[in-house]
């Protein structure tokens, strides 16, 4: 299937069968890195273990490579970030033995914008069905479109039948109206499409595409997390991405267009020095905070120019970190104020992860306590089989959250563009009774 948004309504992959195994394919494409997963899904049982999980998860393939023509989860040059997909997917491919024809990718350009909306349809007394239940789903996503702008995610965070709130699943009960209460991402169709063209002149089409913020809490989040109400923070190389999940739901997204990657161009400027060396500085020696020990520990700074590592001079280790501390205070504040203006920054009590590969920073996570006053862990990616040691850290939290996006379509409308239907519906906006999802859980708690 090919992904269009020329309408604004991104149809949907089909759901994962039940009885048979799935082959299926993803694509991270960051500032820093592109990777790419080949998995194969299975039918597992009920268990206490990630109830949320229809699935069991298999790697049989991967690959991945620096990213080269994307900034900040933007193509900035084409024809580069087309070569990096084409890299990874090949050697993910000849892993796996498989040849890729569709994926399904991340999206983190076109300024992801989060909202909620009610939406309503006439049932006329019958039975509440599948087909009333896709209807209301899209009649709350076209009335989130906006010129220019598609909706990537449209999911119901509860349900209501004639005027009785709090319904999870109300297929089968008799009602007049039939009312749902959505969280709606959507993002700017130019940038969507730019990341479609990559993969087309890859040959390759994309299947689906999932918010980043929302792939990378699939992964690093515990079921009990998610259900209580926590923050999932992925810091990747060009964006740091906020998500919030309460009662087991995505209920809002932000970011901000600072990462990792910035933190590196500040050593290298700092210190003269190239970019790469700059990454390994910061990964061996770097740190949020300050030691006991930083001036007397002398570390070897190669400049630009030098033949090898070894012809550079010495700085003590607490002026790398005097260059650190500011970018990602900076980032952490950011985040902070962005949670503090989504309105849930109550409901989520003292619970946040940190997630991607900037998370690793030594003294980051007790940085980021100290400035959100919340217990903080690093997030890894769970339940998930034949994943090499090198990839189970938390810069893979995202790609291995899009294998498990496929388990999660029950939740999304996912009903293509040939199905759709035009329904009497009534609706409040941004300043509706249920126009804010913090309001309406505020209400709930």
């Amino acid at each position: 299937m090919s992904l269009h948004v020329d309408d604004g309504l991104l149809p949907r992959m089909r759901p994962l069968s039940g009885r048979r195994p799935s082959l299926v394919s993803v694509l991270d494409i960051g500032t820093s890195k592109i990777c790419c997963l080949i998995a194969r899904l299975c039918p597992r049982e009920a268990s206490r273990v990630l109830p949320g999980r229809t699935h069991t998860i298999e790697v049989i393939g991967i690959g991945h490579r620096r990213a080269y023509g994307i900034k900040s989860g933007v193509v900035s040059d084409l024809e580069a970030a087309e070569q990096s997909i084409r890299a990874a997917v090949d050697a993910a491919e000849r892993m796996a033995g498989v040849t890729v024809e569709s994926l399904i990718v991340n999206v983190s350009a076109g300024r992801l914008v989060s909202e909620a909306f009610s939406a309503a349809v006439e049932l006329g007394g019958h039975c509440v069905e599948d087909d009333d239940i896709c209807r209301v789903l899209r009649a709350g996503a076209e009335h989130a479109l906006a010129p220019e702008r598609s909706v990537v995610h449209s999911i119901p965070i509860g349900y209501s039948l004639d005027g009785e709130n709090g319904m999870s699943d109300p297929r089968g009960m008799l009602g007049q109206n039939l009312g749902v209460d959505m969280h709606v991402v959507t993002a700017e169709n130019l940038p969507l499409r730019n990341i479609e063209m990559c993969a087309n002149h890859a040959h390759l089409s994309v299947e689906a595409m999932v918010a980043t913020p929302y792939a990378s809490g699939l992964a690093a989040l515990v079921d009990d997390e998610a259900q209580l109400g926590v923050a999932c923070i992925d810091m990747g190389g060009g964006t740091t991405t906020l998500s919030v999940f309460m009662d087991g739901h995505f209920v809002y997204t932000d970011a901000v267009i600072v990462g990792g990657h910035h933190i590196t161009r500040d050593i290298a400027r700092g210190l003269s020095m190239r970019l790469e060396d700059a990454e390994k500085l910061k990964v061996m020696h770097g740190s949020a905070l300050a030691g006991a020990n930083d001036g007397d520990d002398m570390i070897a700074i190669p400049q630009i120019g030098d033949e090898g590592a070894q012809a550079g001079h010495h700085i003590p280790r607490s002026q790398l970190n005097r260059i650190i501390h500011p970018r990602i205070e900076e980032i952490v504040e950011l985040v902070h104020d962005r949670l503090n203006r989504s309105g849930f920054a109550g409901a989520i009590g003292k619970r946040l992860v940190l997630t991607g590969g900037a998370s690793q920073l030594n003294g980051l996570s007790e940085m980021a306590r100290r400035i959100l006053g919340r217990a903080v862990r690093v997030g890894r990616p769970m339940g998930i089989a034949g994943m090499p040691e090198a990839a189970k850290g938390p810069a893979f939290s995202t790609a291995v959250g899009l294998l498990i996006y496929p388990q999660m379509l029950e939740m999304e409308n996912f009903v293509g563009r040939a199905a759709r239907e035009r329904a009497p519906l009534a609706m409040t906006g941004t300043h509706g009774a249920f126009a804010r999802l913090g309001h309406w859980l505020k209400e709930s708690f």
